[in-house]
């Protein structure tokens, strides 16, 4: 695969200036919101109570518009730094985010506006995929438990152009759905795509530690800083009690762009670095991938699976999804949404600490711990009726 280059010079994490990307980021979505939601009202693009929904009052959308600038800003920011700017001249991702985060916004915002049908809106999902594709964003190569010539454990599978670029088109219209799907409740959009994008950051930087300055590990960083910065600015305005939502423009977003930064981590990983025999750092890839997004996509398998019982369309609604569990088991709003962050936060840097923290142990002790805590808390309502009864 080659030998990556690396800049000693810029030291091995630059967090300073990711912090800087991910805080400048925060900073334009939070101010730009409210003058998003001035818009929104104006032009009608407002969510109106329906039978499936939580919220009772009409609340305007386009939140995703002001998410989209935020990471804007920070690109720009990032374009201009000493070190982070060498993310834009090793590497075309940067670039690729941009223009597939615009077209995917624009998309989102027309559905917030006028809603799309669903056709529609899979068409400019798969165009965005495509320009991710186009401008160099997939899958190279990836670890497989099985080797057939050698019978020893794992061998790396080099993917050609048309799989690599299958893998990628598939993996990021599926995280945009599912993050599409997963936005029900005040806050869990916005605070699920910022415990992923983090745990990708926090990935991203121990791999860019390991290889000593890797500058193909610059762009997955920046992505999620900067993916990370956004939904933190946009929370204080969407948390319950919401003043707005991020509607389609923004859960794609974040979708598209936790698709990106993953296939950045993953697919340009240099396994010779961490080297073939290490099981636990070449699956890890795949484990952040898998762990960030457990919540919305098993959100997403149930709800295909039990709208295909029913004979009923796959992009049907209904009121069954796990957030809407929640709140049948007796939790509030804020309660269900904080014990899914919870959840995904567990998952995820649970992975992450298997791969970057030495003693495996005692991160397996802390992630059962964690989930134990999250189980009793989750079954609390559920154990107080019993007791009643």
């Amino acid at each position: 695969m080659g030998i990556s280059p690396v800049l000693p010079s810029a030291g091995l994490t630059p967090v300073r200036e990711y912090l800087l990307v991910g805080l400048t980021a925060a900073a334009v979505t939070f101010l730009l919101t409210s003058l998003v939601r001035l818009v929104a009202i104006r032009i009608g693009a407002v969510a109106k109570p329906r039978a499936r929904d939580v919220h009772v009052v009409p609340i305007p959308r386009l939140g995703g518009v002001a998410m989209y600038a935020g990471v804007v800003a920070a690109m720009l920011l990032a374009h201009q730094l000493p070190v982070l700017s060498n993310s834009f001249t090793f590497s075309r991702d940067p670039l690729a985010v941009l223009v597939a985060g615009g077209v995917i916004s624009l998309v989102g915002a027309l559905d917030d506006r006028f809603e799309l049908d669903s056709v529609t809106k899979l068409a400019g999902q798969v165009t965005a995929a495509g320009i991710l594709v186009l401008l160099g964003v997939q899958w190279l190569a990836f670890w497989v438990p099985w080797d057939t010539q050698n019978g020893s454990l794992g061998s790396v599978l080099v993917l050609g152009p048309n799989q690599g670029a299958v893998l990628t088109l598939l993996l990021t219209i599926t995280m945009i759905n599912a993050m599409n799907f997963v936005d029900g409740l005040d806050g869990l959009a916005a605070g699920i795509g910022f415990i992923a994008a983090a745990a990708t950051c926090a990935f991203s930087l121990g791999l860019l530690a390991q290889s000593g300055g890797d500058v193909h590990l610059y762009p997955p960083a920046l992505i999620s800083a900067a993916l990370a910065g956004a939904c933190l600015g946009f929370l204080p305005h969407n948390f319950n009690p919401a003043k707005i939502f991020m509607g389609d423009s923004g859960s794609m977003l974040i979708g598209l762009m936790l698709a990106a930064a993953s296939t950045s981590a993953s697919g340009h990983l240099n396994y010779s670095v961490v080297g073939p025999t290490d099981l636990i750092a070449l699956l890890t890839p795949m484990l952040v991938v898998a762990a960030v997004l457990f919540v919305p996509l098993l959100d997403l398998i149930m709800a295909i699976i039990r709208r295909t019982r029913k004979g009923l369309s796959i992009g049907s609604a209904d009121k069954m999804h796990l957030h809407h569990r929640f709140l049948e088991i007796g939790h509030s709003q804020r309660r269900a949404v904080l014990l899914i962050y919870l959840w995904a936060g567990l998952l995820a840097f649970g992975s992450v600490g298997l791969a970057l923290v030495p003693n495996t142990a005692i991160v397996v002790i802390c992630i059962g711990a964690g989930l134990l805590l999250a189980l009793l808390i989750s079954a609390i309502p559920r154990l107080r009726t019993m007791r009643v009864r």
